[in-house]
């Protein structure tokens, strides 16, 4: 595995960031990231002053991420299958299986960064991970099946989420996210973990996705 590949950033000041988001929710109404889409998963310039304030809201949580780009170059008949639910309820995540999150499951299970924008508050009942993905990522096409994979063999130890960044544009600005694919890892306590990418093979990925769980969130299969 390329040591390389994954880089962890600091949540640290992401609470302050966010406030600054929820203020101007308020005067400006719902902020939402203009999603730039380009040709592979990597190296186009954001070209909005929304990008740019979103960037400035959530630098506490910035990884180093290629950009989000325009205009796909990959079929979308080449997706990934994944397996979506948004009732998000324990039952399903107890048995393992991916999870797709929409903003009003994300505030019911993970976090209400409406009601506690300055304080991190997990929701959830067991440690999770997030994976922002958009259906034309290659990388996230091969993280998908990995990430279904290991929700079974850790069902009932962690839930494994996902977030359509095209879809819900206002989850992945209010985490910062500019390049996918990108995985939240969430403890039951403490903080939580941005990482970006995947490593050189599917068998170095999973490995790479299991050790983070072990380090990260502290679990084991």
């Amino acid at each position: 595995m390329n040591p390389g590949i994954t880089k962890m950033t600091n949540f640290g000041r992401f609470k302050d960031q966010l406030f600054k988001s929820v203020i101007m929710k308020s005067v400006t109404g719902v902020l939402l990231v203009t999603a730039l889409l380009a040709s592979s998963c990597g190296n186009s310039k954001a070209k909005s002053d929304r990008d740019q304030a979103t960037k400035e809201m959530v630098s506490g949580l910035e990884a180093e991420q290629p950009k989000i780009a325009d205009n796909p170059s990959i079929p979308a008949a080449e997706t990934a299958l994944v397996v979506p639910s948004e009732s998000g309820n324990d039952t399903v995540a107890a048995k393992g299986g991916t999870i797709l999150l929409t903003k009003t499951v994300f505030l019911k299970k993970v976090w209400d960064y409406e009601k506690s924008p300055q304080q991190w508050v997990f929701l959830g009942n067991r440690p999770a991970i997030i994976d922002f993905y958009a259906d034309w990522c290659g990388p996230c096409k091969i993280a998908a099946p990995i990430l279904e994979e290991i929700s079974h063999e850790f069902a009932g130890k962690v839930d494994i989420y996902k977030i359509d960044t095209q879809k819900e544009q206002e989850l992945a600005s209010v985490f910062g996210i500019r390049g996918i694919p990108a995985f939240l890892y969430i403890p039951a306590n403490g903080k939580p973990t941005m990482t970006s990418g995947i490593a050189r093979s599917k068998e170095e990925t999973k490995a790479m996705f299991v050790d983070n769980i072990k380090q990260i969130l502290k679990v084991t299969n």
